[in-house]
């Protein structure tokens, strides 16, 4: 089946389709690379490395991510974090006390509170039983006003990438924007979305360099999507919404991409090694596969479980509030020691 005919200027919320954007002082002079005198944007003239304000453009990081990612920059929009890009989406393509989006519990949950912030209906469909989109359902309770649909794959908390079959017939059938939160994606083996970016033009994917990266600390989100899509999210961001020191930390990080991938591949030897040992372990019932950097299980009681970890020195996450996962712990993969030291003291435990 073909994608349905998309119009992005039918998605977009009458008042940033008028809005004329802010003009910053680095945007209107961007060559900060030129002997001159910069007398234009009433920073304090002495240097201390961050007294002028950063490209609010983050050109620099965008050109080393085009290019290993093979994209071109003007698809690319970071932001603080990966919860500011999913806010400008918001803020761009949803009407306040209007519009809707669809999100697929269990998942994570900023994309509800987003939706309370921004007054959008969540209209929530849950996973099947082996936690794959339920495609019907979700097209059934889609309508003119739904916007955005959120598919988290590798989905957090569960793990599991979503089916390619399903997520296609979404972006064929789904009315607005399908927005597909690859954080977890460095640790799958299947390719990224992005490269479907020129077959379907309703396609947002984001990603992180939170996770795989090692780089929490500095929140920096990416959101890759066609050219027309990006250019609205830049309508409405802050100017300088990701700062020197964030670019720069990126950037390097960036340049020594074979020691995140070192890192990478160790921690998907430490989750093998770690989910055949959980599966040795009396309490735990089931062992759900996992192509992200961590590892969801069902056990007899998991606040239980839980609070003796807690008493450990062993922090986990508790999952049974979330829907479908009863008596389950999200455990975050860890280095070869604190997981030989984890594996101990679960099977010391009553």
């Amino acid at each position: 089946m073909k994608t349905k005919q998309f119009d992005i200027a039918k998605l977009i919320r009458p008042n940033v389709a008028a809005l004329k954007p802010y003009s910053s002082a680095r945007d209107e002079y961007k060559d900060m690379d030129g002997d001159m005198v910069f007398l234009d944007a009433n920073e304090n003239p002495f240097e201390s490395e961050v007294n002028r304000y950063p490209d609010p453009q983050q050109r620099d990081v965008k050109a080393i991510l085009g290019a290993q990612k093979g994209i071109n920059p003007t698809q690319i929009l970071l932001g603080n974090g990966s919860d500011e890009v999913l806010d400008l989406l918001f803020r761009a393509f949803c009407e306040p006390n209007k519009d809707n989006i669809i999100t697929l519990p269990p998942t994570y949950g900023m994309y509800n509170v987003l939706a309370g912030i921004n007054a959008i209906e969540n209209r929530e469909v849950l996973l099947t039983s082996n936690f794959e989109p339920n495609v019907a359902e979700i097209l059934s309770n889609q309508d003119n006003k739904s916007k955005l649909l959120f598919l988290c794959s590798p989905n957090n908390p569960t793990g599991n990438s979503f089916s390619e079959i399903s997520i296609k017939q979404l972006l064929e059938q789904f009315n607005g924007l399908v927005v597909i939160d690859e954080a977890y994606i460095d640790f799958s083996p299947n390719e990224s979305w992005m490269s479907k970016l020129s077959e379907y033009p309703n396609l947002v994917v984001t990603q992180t360099l939170s996770k795989a990266y090692g780089l929490a600390g500095i929140r920096l989100g990416i959101c890759y999507a066609s050219p027309p899509i990006i250019k609205v999210l830049n309508k409405i961001k802050p100017p300088y919404n990701v700062n020197e020191l964030t670019q720069q930390r990126a950037f390097e990080r960036l340049v020594n991409i074979e020691d995140v991938m070192d890192e990478v591949e160790a921690i998907i030897e430490q989750k093998e090694i770690l989910m055949d040992a959980l599966n040795e372990i009396s309490f735990v019932e089931k062992v759900y596969p996992s192509d992200a950097n961590f590892v969801l299980l069902k056990v007899d009681d998991a606040t239980k479980r839980y609070q003796q970890l807690i008493k450990k020195g062993i922090v986990v996450r508790n999952r049974s509030t979330q829907a479908l996962c009863e008596n389950t712990l999200r455990i975050t993969v860890g280095t070869k020691n604190e997981n030989e030291q984890l594996i101990q003291i679960l099977k010391d435990l009553d």
